[in-house]
């Protein structure tokens, strides 16, 4: 038997964003979301409507919080904007290697669905796409408090800066899951942020 009705929504949301994480789209079955929310095939069915409307309130819940995080880190106040983005690549790191220690080294899900999914679903690549301008919109931010506070080199074009940032995380974390330990996270972290001093 299912959980009756009047189940948690937001928590049988968060329950299947861990399966599609671990296991993607295409690898996760009707049976693997009923099993990790406690509901049957029916009651999946009538509150969520499909697999795919499941997935994108899974992507929607993940977003929020790892866009919350990230905020979380480059709004630190007395810090220079370097500074903020050394504390969010610490994070990043540490996040990737606890979760390896876990048993749960399935990278990002943003990123992973970038590489799957996106690729033939519009409306997850347009939630990826709108996701990720917010981010470079708040890595932007940084760069500028750090030119401003004289810690980023101010030739550097901060868009520009913000999309290398991004690009280095996501590198952080595939490098995580090819098998980098924390010493090397932390090393790609400072030659980054090395190159944004100079």
């Amino acid at each position: 038997m299912g959980r009756p009705r009047q189940f948690d929504e937001r928590q049988a949301v968060a329950d299947a964003c861990q399966v599609f994480w671990a296991k993607g789209f295409d690898g996760t079955s009707t049976a693997d979301l009923c099993e990790a929310m406690g509901l049957n095939r029916s009651s999946l069915y009538n509150t969520f409507l499909s697999k795919e409307q499941l997935f994108r309130l899974s992507l929607v819940h993940y977003i929020a919080a790892t866009t919350a995080r990230q905020d979380k880190f480059l709004e630190v106040p007395g810090k220079s904007g370097l500074e903020r983005l050394r504390i969010l690549l610490t994070a990043i790191a540490e996040d990737e290697i606890a979760s390896r220690a876990s048993g749960n080294g399935f990278g990002c899900f943003i990123v992973n669905t970038i590489t799957s999914i996106a690729a033939r679903n519009a409306e997850i690549a347009h939630l990826i796409d709108a996701d990720l301008q917010k981010r470079i919109a708040a890595l932007s931010a940084a760069v500028q408090i750090g030119q401003t506070d004289g810690s980023i080199n101010k030739e550097r074009d901060p868009r520009e800066t913000a999309w290398y940032i991004t690009t280095v995380i996501s590198g952080m974390r595939v490098s995580a899951q090819s098998g980098a330990n924390k010493r090397i996270l932390d090393a790609l972290a400072e030659i980054a942020l090395h190159a944004l001093a100079n």
